[in-house]
């Protein structure tokens, strides 16, 4: 099987994913208790049936189930996601703007994270055993392992209170409803002024993970014989590591970069709150306190394609790296 042969087939899996992800997606929201026509109309203070009566037409939810599958798969493939139970605005407008602001809060951490402990882990490896090696293992253990929010409140109380560097959350500053920016500089500036502690939260919570993940792929493939032949040839320690060992150690590494994005993603709801940062995961909690079904459905929904699309993307990036993959 062929590279092109490969992405083909890997294209076709990702799209029969989606249906089984819209499929679950359904039927989820459709067996959970309580009657949404009924909460809307509690919201909207409607008592009479005839009202009530109305709504329930005007939401398809008198038609068979087959013909309401058909039409919610219809509408999930063509972005059509209704109107939020919460706001009374179409849903497509807000999750634009929410997944935006979680992907400006999610992918530079992620991406930094990555990089770091990517080269902290060949550091590592290096230096095997020595104190280098040990302070970074137990600084890594420690920092994964310590609660998102405790993170998070602890870079408040100490660089937003105390020392007063950083606001302690939102996307900016109270005073812009009556004093705006002059320049596009000044409202760039502020916004990236006001994402530096949640940046360095999810960072802390992410790096940690990738080096000791590094580490342990790279110690097991650094006893191998072509790694042994590159060092015989006489080439630089930082080639042999970086070019042979990584390359091949780097597969388990692709995996959790997907995995984890994908938990980043549908996971910050507890950064957001925190730093009160208008997300999926913020909203993901307004909905779920409302229960505004309909959003709840939409967020699923675009999450599920971001985790959908990254690990598709890994799957083509083994294909790249490793020849055994798209020809096995």
């Amino acid at each position: 099987m062929g590279l092109r042969t490969y992405i083909l087939k890997r294209i076709v899996y990702s799209f029969v994913l989606l249906f089984f992800v819209i499929t679950i997606n359904f039927f989820i929201f459709m067996l959970m208790p309580g009657d949404p026509v009924s909460m809307l109309a509690s919201q909207m203070r409607l008592r009479e049936p005839e009202t009530i009566k109305a709504v329930t037409e005007a939401f398809g939810l008198d038609r068979p189930v087959p013909e309401r599958y058909a039409k919610y798969v219809i509408n999930m493939l063509t972005g059509q996601f209704g109107y939020s139970y919460d706001t009374r605005k179409p849903i497509i407008g807000d999750i634009g703007l929410r997944l935006q602001n979680t992907l400006v809060l999610v992918l530079p951490p992620e991406i930094l994270a990555v990089i770091i402990g990517i080269v902290l882990g060949v550091v590592a490896t290096q230096k095997r055993g020595k104190l280098i090696d040990n302070a970074s293992v137990i600084i890594s253990l420690l920092t994964y392992s310590l609660p998102v929010f405790w993170i998070a409140m602890m870079l408040i109380l100490v660089f937003s209170y105390n020392l007063n560097w950083f606001p302690s959350g939102h996307t900016i500053p109270d005073y812009w409803a009556y004093m705006p920016p002059q320049t596009i500089w000044e409202d760039l500036g502020i916004r990236l002024w006001h994402l530096v502690l949640p940046w360095i939260t999810l960072f802390l919570l992410s790096y940690g993970s990738y080096l000791l993940l590094t580490r342990a792929t790279m110690l097991e493939c650094i006893t191998e014989d072509y790694v042994l032949t590159a060092r015989a040839k006489g080439l630089k320690e930082r080639t042999v590591l970086f070019k042979h060992t990584l390359k091949n150690a780097s597969l388990p590494i692709i995996t959790e970069v997907a995995i984890v994005f994908g938990f980043t993603l549908g996971g910050a709801i507890i950064t957001e709150q925190v730093f009160r940062y208008p997300g999926l995961g913020m909203w993901i909690w307004r909905s779920i306190e409302t229960f505004d079904y309909p959003a709840l459905q939409a967020i699923f929904y675009v999450v599920a394609i971001c985790v959908i699309i990254a690990n598709l993307i890994a799957d083509l990036l083994y294909g790249v790296i490793d020849p055994r993959v798209k020809y096995g």
